[in-house]
């Protein structure tokens, strides 16, 4: 391919698992402009705020480009040389289980095969793990629980046929925006479709919601296990599918019926009139999908989560079947392409079991494998606590952010600071993690890796190319190849492409099959370099033809699926040369046929327990999760100014009767601490918070914030079964920050040092805005804005009014305004996106000048107001301007400003602000 030329290249997102295509275009001058694929069928077009803004940052700004050894430059040899030599020094004086890998769902397919396929199989070892540990390993041990595979069964299409949905833990409205509008789209055609969210908070998902149950926290397995025992009291049971294909019903049932409904009601903090109405519902609908995500997974009851859930469709024969079915959506682009090459400590590679000695030897078998590791590695919590306690004396960290990620990411901090020898391999070259690397790596960054990815629905696309590596960037791949090379292993580790890659991932998932295990994608095990560089998406399996999708003694009466071509129908238009092996059908477990040893599902006996963690001293549960517009650790979103407006600083929400309890007002400044820690975040008074709860994302670091790293808060307490944290029920406490003065700036540089006791740093169009809070007000606050700026040769304008505690003082350098800080005994009442705006102005005239001094704009200049639309940036008073002029809908908002027409994530925030309109009209 033609790096330097005029082209549209079809690619996948790199944000979450919904797995969206996306056409990047790139004119002959190198401008760069993306658009949602209109012929993907993950997608069809659509895309949300985050990756309509993927143009915004391929910048090199930041960008790691050469490699690092002790923060001087080096070149790749040496750095290779030190890796590979320091891992061998620590294996043969310590052993295999001294060193680990700690991976990421961001890598591609092909570098996670070979991370994989080094550690396992030629260190010998299973010291690797993978952020997907925080995100998906319950789904893993659920699925593996009951269906003896980490198989998810249904696929996107079944959330647009089904007549129920029951969102569990999930808001899709924000964090899966184009799997939400599928379904927005879906019910606009079909109005009967009904919608339940399960969820402590009023998420902005619940607009869509015929029915919101606010649960307690970790309610989840006490609400699906009565369902399970109203469907047996009710006569709702499949008992010809629970006979032929499932084992454990009736101890799951009888575990399930020592609860009844008020026991139910005590455990869930929800009333026998919501719990009725739901189990009805739910009883009586027969096409019903369950989606559930982290608000599942994330809990250190998140396995049996899962399988209370899972009892139900099984319970119900509502699986693998148009329109019914458990959906597990995943968080990250590639955290199920890490499932199927073994990327977690506790697996093998193609689905294989590393407790299972035949497996073991299989694997081992194919690779030519000097040793393969006996038994499952170390989980990743379990895993830094070994880097803190030495048994860890390599740690190679790539592709991902545990300083910021991780529970207790305070103690995951000082245990990466003792380790004797850390690499990491990333795109940034600062980071709260790659700061303790004693070798640094320079990876490849979306849009210019060239690999596979596989999203919630087993689908695998292509992530292509369409700028070159920058610097002495190298692909994952090529880096873990190379340092393999020179551990010996040369010969293993010989491929030329990422190409080469897939196909042996391909070969050993036909490998010794037969239909016997569920991932198979042998059809690709002799792709080539021209095939692969066409390959549209394909669901799996896409086993070898002639080869049965199902193992020998399928069910009498069930057909025998055989591989079918059929062109890419469900590809869509491909690139010339595309490769599709597209086969019917796409769903598993209809007609049973599970991967247990008898090929019977598993019914799970559960028993429901409720975990009181608050305390006198920590009399809150601080609930974590993500926002719309942000994503991980922001190391790309935060390259974004248009991402970074709709909410820019580290915030907690908070119930209003709550916050009077505590002495805290809406847009004050709050200590939320744990016994771990605390952090400073700027307050959110909202009903959509449960009492007795608090919501704070967990995306801001120490490159964005003063004092905001969530999960320094967060424990490492993890699910007994899965591993997986639980980050959604920790016991806190939140304190007003009494501050003598709050500030507010634009810079055009970024800050370097703040001396504040809060402050936080967002991009703008021209340069930063920053939100400040400070302990006293005694303050030379001139001195402090000259500083701020770094803008020494500037003009200043000031305003002081000490009385008043209000100061105001902008520096111009020519005609440009260099910044402005506003500091205000309260929260500063000056409009953000106006002050933004003033660094892309000329400011010829006194006037001009004053008038930023003043903190207004004229009457010739609306104030847009704070952003809701980020993908065309379209503010709160816009939106209240145009309901004043009649436009009563969230249609006809867009239609006017276009505000919601793209990703559509923001539509319920709209239906908000026109619901308020309407309330103050008719005060």
């Amino acid at each position: 391919m033609e790096i330097d030329a005029a082209r549209e290249v079809r690619t996948t997102c790199p944000y979450c698992g919904v797995g969206c295509g996306v056409l990047a275009k790139i004119t002959a001058d190198g401008q760069v402009s993306v658009r949602g694929d209109p012929d993907h069928p993950a997608n069809f077009g659509r895309l949300c705020s985050k990756g309509s803004a993927l143009a915004e940052t391929i910048d090199l700004d930041g960008r790691l480009l050469h490699p690092q050894i002790h923060d001087r430059p080096a070149g790749w040899n040496e750095a290779l040389d030190v890796v590979a030599s320091t891992f061998q020094h620590t294996i043969a004086e310590h052993g295999p289980d001294a060193v680990a890998f700690y991976v990421s769902g961001q890598l591609l397919t092909e570098d996670y095969y070979l991370a994989n396929k080094l550690m396992k199989g030629f260190i010998g070892s299973a010291n690797i793990d993978t952020n997907s540990r925080l995100c998906m390993a319950s789904s893993v041990a659920g699925h593996r629980r009951a269906f003896g595979s980490d198989t998810v069964p249904g696929t996107y299409e079944d959330l647009e046929l089904a007549d129920l949905i029951v969102l569990v833990g999930s808001n899709l409205a924000w964090c899966h925006p184009v799997l939400y509008q599928r379904i927005a789209a879906a019910r606009e055609k079909r109005p009967e479709m009904k919608i339940v969210l399960v969820d402590p908070r009023r998420t902005m998902t619940s607009d869509i919601a015929d029915m919101h149950l606010a649960i307690a926290p970790d309610g989840d397995v006490a609400l699906f296990t009565g369902l399970l025992a109203w469907l047996g009291q009710h006569n709702a049971l499949d008992r010809a599918y629970i006979t032929a294909h499932t084992a454990g019903f009736g101890q799951a049932l009888f575990a399930a019926s020592t609860l009844d409904l008020a026991g139910v009601a005590a455990a869930t903090g929800l009333s026998e009139d919501e719990l009725s109405r739901f189990y009805s519902l739910f009883a009586r609908t027969e096409k019903t999908v369950t989606v559930y995500s982290q608000g599942v997974n994330q809990s250190s009851q998140g396995t049996d989560k899962v399988n209370a859930i899972i009892n139900c469709h099984l319970a119900t024969g509502r699986i693998g079947k148009a329109g019914a079915g458990p959906f597990s959506v995943t968080g990250q682009p590639n955290a199920m392409g890490g499932r199927e090459v073994g990327g977690m400590a506790n697996m093998l590679a193609a689905h294989m079991e590393i407790e299972n000695p035949g497996h073991r030897e299989r694997v081992q078998r194919f690779w030519k494998a000097p040793a393969i590791a006996g038994e499952p590695g170390l989980k990743a919590v379990e895993m830094f606590k070994a880097v803190a306690d030495g048994r860890i004396k390599a740690l190679w960290i790539m592709a991902t952010n545990p300083v910021d990620s991780m529970p207790d990411a305070g103690a995951v901090e000082a245990s990466i600071k003792a380790c004797p020898f850390v690499v990491v391999s990333d795109v940034l070259a600062e980071t709260d993690t790659v700061r303790h690397a004693h070798v640094r790596l320079p990876a490849t960054a979306w849009g210019e890796k060239d690999g596979t990815v596989t999203n919630s629905e087993r689908r695998i696309s292509r992530q292509r190319p369409f700028l070159a590596a920058p610097g002495e960037a190298r692909p994952d791949w090529w880096i873990i190849a190379e340092v393999a090379r020179r551990m010996g292993f040369g010969e293993a580790f010989a491929h030329k492409s990422p190409a080469g890659i897939f196909a042996e991932h391909a070969a050993l998932s036909g490998f010794e099959n037969d239909g016997e295990r569920d991932f198979d994608i042998s059809a690709y095990a002799a792709i080539d370099v021209e095939d692969y560089e066409g390959l549209a998406p394909f669901h799996w399996p896409a086993p070898s033809p002639g080869t049965p999708l199902w193992p020998a003694g399928r069910p009498e009466g069930g057909a025998q699926a055989q591989l079918q071509s059929e062109g890419g129908a469900q590809a869509g238009t491909r690139p010339e040369g595309a490769t599709s092996i597209e086969r019917q059908p796409t769903r598993f477990f209809a007609d049973g046929n599970f991967y247990t040893p008898d090929r019977k599902a598993r019914f799970i006996a559960l028993r429901p327990t409720v975990e009181t963690r608050i305390t006198a001293a920590f009399p809150l549960v601080l609930n974590t999760g993500r926002i719309r517009d942000h994503w991980h650790t922001m190391t790309r979103t935060g390259k974004s100014p248009r991402l970074s407006q709709h909410i820019a600083e580290p915030f907690v929400e908070i119930h209003p009767e709550d916050a009077q309890r505590h002495g805290i007002g809406d847009a004050d400044i709050a200590r939320v601490s744990t016994p771990r820690g605390e952090v400073l975040v700027r307050v959110l008074v909202t009903t959509r918070q449960r009492p007795g709860s608090l919501f704070a994302p967990m995306h801001w670091t120490d490159q964005f914030a003063a004092r905001g790293r969530l999960d320094t808060l967060t424990a490492s307490l993890a699910d007994p079964v899965s591993g997986q944290p639980a980050l959604k029920h920790v016991a806190a406490r939140i304190e007003k920050f009494t501050a003598g003065a709050f500030g507010f700036a634009v810079t055009r540089k970024r800050p370097v040092t703040m001396a504040a006791d809060y402050w936080a740093t967002a991009r703008c169009r021209g340069g930063w805005r920053v939100e400040l809070a400070f302990a006293n007000d005694d303050i030379d606050w001139t001195a402090f804005a000259g500083s701020l700026f770094d803008a020494a040769d500037a003009e200043m304008l000031a305003y002081h009014d000490r009385e008043a505690g209000q100061h105001r003082i902008a520096a111009f350098q020519g005609e440009h305004l260099a910044g402005a800080l506003f500091i205000a005994p309260g929260p500063v009442a000056v409009s953000r996106g106006w002050a933004a705006e003033q660094l892309g102005e000329v400011h010829a005239s006194q006037r001009e000048r004053l008038r930023i001094v003043a903190g207004r704009a004229g009457a010739e200049r609306p104030d847009a107001g704070a952003t809701v639309c980020s993908c065309f940036n379209i503010g709160v008073n816009q939106i209240t301007a145009a309901v004043a002029a009649g436009c009563n809908s969230v249609e006809a908002i867009g239609a006017t400003l276009k505000a919601g027409t793209n990703c559509g994530s923001c539509r319920s925030e709209i239906r908000t602000i026109i619901q308020a309109c309407r309330v103050q009209a008719a005060e």
